[in-house]
């Protein structure tokens, strides 16, 4: 009895363990850099396929370590939440079930040594055929278990029509803070018997995942349009334009950057100190949305020839006292959405400053300071607090609409709209 009851211990930790290999956006190796995978040649995009169509992505990343590995990748279908699908691998996918990535190259020129990975998919050998959440695993030797990192990617199957309003609110507690929403969902020509259990609606702003508004109720349905309008539901606080980051040489110091301390075999950069942009007015400039882009001012290669640096980040909170609540992170596509263990600032009493360093490749970087906080037990990451909310905001919005049919065993992805909250404050 005694036996059995280890053994079942042993099997829900080993369930455990897998689940937890399988949150999506995750790296799980510190040899692992510079992971982005996009739309191909549009580094400042979502990974978004249509499926049945000639769309592309393009996946890179860097191996510290240097020379060769034998890296492969799978995929797995999830559900709207990022569950796995109760479908067997080959229900959704086309061709094998585990492909090597052998498009590399050694670093050249640059003074840290790494190997650059690419990847396009899909892959004539492992084709999506369903739509739906897709997570990306990236794993050594052939065996899941030595996985390096996962990165979420979509195939949408365009079956319904939608259309998003975003608007200023009317509640004065969110009138200058918040963005508010107005959706509406055209059903014609789609058998949709119970909206309220079949169709689920996700918002992202600027692509994170932390912080989605979910929509399953519709406010009204009329005829065959659901519309979704509740002025209590449909808010969220607006953020502000991220800081910048110009890290495009190294030897040609960006704005942003106070000094540098280099060695023969290393660069180490230091940005301004940062402080709270609350309470000051609000100032439009063009930013990328919290993303990141590899490039340099230098007629080099940017995946393989560009270098890496130590970077330091300093902030002073308010009055130099520390924050009482929540870990202090930086926020963006450079630290995996605060999710990279090196993002978390730690206190420094004798500066009386917050503090961290990235190691960081050369590029143009959006970044923000957020507070990391649980919440339902999810993790969520806050800025209003160091960032300032304002309604002006420009946000880039994805509206994911997903599907369930009577008795089906996956959620559909049947539409994708993105749109921007500047351009976009009506019906279309």
């Amino acid at each position: 009895m005694n036996k059995s009851i280890v053994l079942f211990l042993s099997m829900l930790f080993l369930v455990g363990l897998t689940f937890a290999q399988r949150l999506p956006d995750q790296v799980y190796l510190s040899n692992i850099k510079t992971v982005k995978l996009n739309r191909f040649g549009d580094p400042l995009s979502y990974p978004v396929l249509a499926l049945n169509s000639s769309d592309l992505l393009e996946l890179n990343y860097d191996d510290l370590d240097g020379g060769v590995k034998n890296y492969y990748y799978t995929l797995t279908l999830c559900n709207a939440d990022w569950t796995p699908a109760q479908l067997s691998y080959f229900d959704y996918v086309k061709g094998y079930s585990q492909v090597r990535i052998n498009t590399y190259r050694n670093s050249s020129i640059s003074l840290t040594r790494y190997t650059h990975y690419q990847a396009t998919l899909p892959d004539r050998n492992c084709q999506p055929i369903k739509s739906g959440n897709y997570v990306l695993k990236v794993f050594l030797n052939g065996d899941t278990s030595q996985l390096a990192f996962t990165k979420r990617f979509l195939v949408v199957d365009n079956k319904l029509s939608v259309a998003i309003q975003v608007t200023q609110p009317f509640n004065q507690e969110y009138f200058q803070t918040h963005h508010r929403f107005q959706v509406q969902v055209d059903t014609r020509n789609f058998d949709v018997r119970y909206p309220q259990k079949q169709i689920r609606i996700e918002i992202l702003q600027n692509y994170r995942w932390d912080n989605k508004l979910t929509l399953s109720m519709p406010t009204f349905t009329r005829q065959e349009l659901l519309q979704y309008s509740n002025e209590n539901e449909m808010l969220m606080p607006a953020g502000k334009e991220y800081r910048w980051l110009n890290l495009r040489s190294f030897r040609l110091l960006g704005d942003r950057i106070s000094k540098q301390q280099n060695t023969d075999s290393s660069f180490s950069l230091f940005v301004k100190e940062d402080q709270s942009r609350l309470p000051k007015q609000y100032f439009f400039y063009k930013d990328n949305n919290g993303l990141f882009i590899n490039e340099t001012i230098e007629t080099i290669n940017p995946f393989w020839n560009a270098d890496y640096a130590k970077v330091h980040f300093s902030y002073r909170p308010t009055n130099s006292f520390p924050r009482e609540a929540g870990d202090l992170v930086v926020f963006g596509e450079l630290t995996n959405y605060g999710k990279d263990p090196e993002a978390t600032l730690i206190y420094n009493p004798q500066k009386g400053v917050y503090e961290t360093d990235l190691f960081l490749k050369q590029g143009y970087y959006d970044y923000q300071y957020a507070l990391k906080e649980i919440k339902s037990g999810s993790i969520r990451f806050n800025s209003s607090s160091t960032e300032q909310d304002a309604w002006e905001t420009e946000n880039v919005y994805l509206v994911l609409v997903y599907f369930r049919p009577l008795g089906g065993r996956y959620d559909e992805l049947v539409s994708v709209r993105q749109v921007s909250s500047q351009f976009n404050r009506g019906m279309r």
